[in-house]
């Protein structure tokens, strides 16, 4: 039998309770193999604003990009304080991406080629799970890795 160890732990985060959580497994896995660690997080594309545009008379939304620029500081931020947490790490890598969620974290754990994703779910079911999906989900679908998704009551 092989002895899987998880040299390189990929840690999809953001600002949510779901991702505190992950964080927290993360710890332990990461101090008990000494693995290198990747932290990524993804801001979704700036959506244009309506503010001041009127489609009747031809005005196009327009997009501020002041605010991609703060959303992107922000999470660089946010990184960065969750990367100073981790003890025992070997080495600690940070990837702030801009784009679609489930393919920039995919695209991340190929390139950094991760032994193991670590991502929180936010335990959404029914009609809201319909409507907007599952990010972990799909990662788990797409993934060439082991993926841990930690559930729990993320509201």
């Amino acid at each position: 039998m092989n002895n899987h160890r998880f040299n390189r732990i990929l840690v999809a985060v953001d600002d949510t309770p779901c991702s505190v959580r992950a964080i927290a497994y993360a710890k332990d896995l990461v101090k008990e193999f000494n693995s290198s660690l990747a932290l990524v997080t993804v801001v979704p594309p700036t959506s244009p604003a309506a503010y001041g545009a009127d489609p009747l008379l031809g005005q196009q939304p327009i997009i501020v990009p002041e605010v991609s620029e703060i959303q992107q500081e922000s999470a660089q931020r946010y990184l960065e304080s969750v990367g100073q947490d981790f003890e025992g790490a070997h080495e600690v890598f940070l990837f702030n991406k801009i784009g679609n969620i489930r393919d920039e974290i995919l695209n991340t754990a190929s390139e950094w080629t991760a032994d193991l994703i670590i991502m929180g779910s936010n335990g959404r079911t029914g009609f809201e799970h319909f409507i907007s999906g599952s990010v972990s989900e799909s990662v788990i679908r797409k993934a060439s890795c082991p993926v841990l998704v930690v559930p729990g009551n993320c509201d």
